[in-house]
């Protein structure tokens, strides 16, 4: 089962569009760096998340000095960030991030990235989610002051699940 390595823009976006329950019915495990977790997410749902089936995971020392050259490199790039993407790269993980430095960072370091529309994606691929659940949690996003997914992208699903 292949793991995927979230920052925190997805899991907010997946929340935002009630999504977050479904995510954990797909065929792959999520996961956080714990530096990631304690600083963002232990207070703020994070046990809720664990309890769905997040795991929460460990940089050993060489990840850790990885991450830290990443943000020396980037440094509009946070150290969670950073982190999440060296324990990408030293697993062979997926990365799901919004952040767009971040993703661009991804794509140099030959880390496969994508975000909470490629998700969306697969809640529809599986089944897991219909058309009007898809329909409305994207709607709910979209909606949402801080919504950073790109409009084409939002109004070709739009008219997709449409046309289920």
């Amino acid at each position: 089962m292949p793991v995927l390595l979230s920052d925190t823009s997805v899991l907010i976006d997946l929340e935002r569009g009630s999504f977050l329950d479904s995510v954990f019915y797909l065929p792959y495990e999520f996961a956080v760096p714990d530096l990631l977790y304690e600083r963002e997410l232990k207070d703020r749902g994070g046990p809720a998340l664990i309890d769905m089936g997040l795991r929460v995971e460990e940089l050993d020392g060489g990840a850790v000095a990885l991450a830290l050259e990443y943000r020396r490199a980037s440094r509009g790039l946070s150290l969670p960030d950073s982190f999440a993407l060296a324990l990408s790269k030293t697993n062979s993980w997926m990365l799901l991030s919004g952040d767009g430095l971040l993703r661009a960072l991804a794509l140099k370091q030959a880390v496969e990235c994508h975000g909470v529309l490629w998700l969306l994606d697969r809640l529809h691929e599986h089944r897991i989610l219909d058309r009007y659940a898809l329909t409305e949690g994207l709607r709910q996003i979209a909606g949402h002051p801080r919504c950073r997914l790109p409009h084409a992208e939002i109004s070709a699903r739009l008219r997709s699940y449409s046309r289920l």
